[in-house]
């Protein structure tokens, strides 16, 4: 029996980034939903269960970091971080509110593609202040 495809929410404000990594990942076997900005993350979030959250830091109407913040509150989130944004900082902070990996851009098919198995494979962790 084949096992349904892995889902994952892309929350990318960037259309031909987001359509890449939309074809990429589908190619390869996952359902990707895509998110121009948290707004619409926040309503895929809450409408269908998903297994990861690929997200962009700098969107539109906010940053990554509060969208994994605020998902993660409610109940376990697997996320990885994607950004041109890549000092420590930024990187010690997507660790800080939960991100699995921060990855940098340009992507890399093979870092994203391990980056996805590792957190697939990571058991949930429980909701933050649960």
């Amino acid at each position: 029996m084949e096992r349904e495809p892995y889902r994952i929410i892309v929350v990318e404000d960037h259309a031909s980034t987001a359509e890449a990594l939309q074809k990429f990942l589908t190619t390869i076997g996952y359902k990707v939903y895509i998110a121009p900005d948290i707004a619409s993350a926040r309503a895929l979030a809450k409408a269908i269960e998903f297994d990861v959250l690929l997200s962009d830091l700098r969107l539109p109407d906010g940053t990554g970091w509060d969208l994994m913040e605020e998902l993660s509150a409610t109940k376990p989130v697997r996320g990885i971080a994607i950004s041109g944004h890549n000092t420590d900082t930024d990187i010690e902070r997507s660790r800080k509110v939960g991100f699995l990996d921060h990855i940098a851009k340009p992507l890399v098919a093979e870092e994203l593609t391990a980056a996805i198995e590792r957190a697939i494979t990571k058991p949930r962790q429980a909701a933050a202040g649960h």
